[in-house]
């Protein structure tokens, strides 16, 4: 994974932070179909991931409209059904409107 190439600001970052339950039970394969699936939606402009106990996934999205779609994205839906019910002991949503972006290089 790398970090995101993403446009100038302003764009809508929706992050996901979640705490796991024990054991793979297929999350792995259905994480990796999300990255895919949100991939071709409009407006997705990248991902990044982390997990290390706590995991914090940030997907990017050219605007509010776009990361509210794709949370409507039928089989999104029954990711996010599965993991309320398997996968996730706690997690929490946050969208946000990215309004700076800097880097050692300037902005990506």
């Amino acid at each position: 994974m790398s970090i995101a190439l993403t446009p100038e600001p302003p764009y809508t970052a929706v992050i996901f932070t979640s705490l796991r339950t024990g054991g793979d039970n297929g999350y792995g394969v259905m994480s990796q179909r999300m990255v895919d699936l949100a991939s071709q939606q409009p407006g997705f402009l990248g991902v990044e991931s982390a997990r290390e106990g706590l995991g914090i996934t940030v997907s990017y999205w050219a605007d509010d409209t776009s990361a509210a779609a794709w949370k409507r994205v039928t089989e999104h839906v029954i990711a996010q059904e599965r993991g309320r019910a398997v996968w996730y002991e706690d997690y929490q949503v946050r969208v946000a409107t990215v309004s700076r972006s800097y880097g050692p290089d300037g902005p990506r």
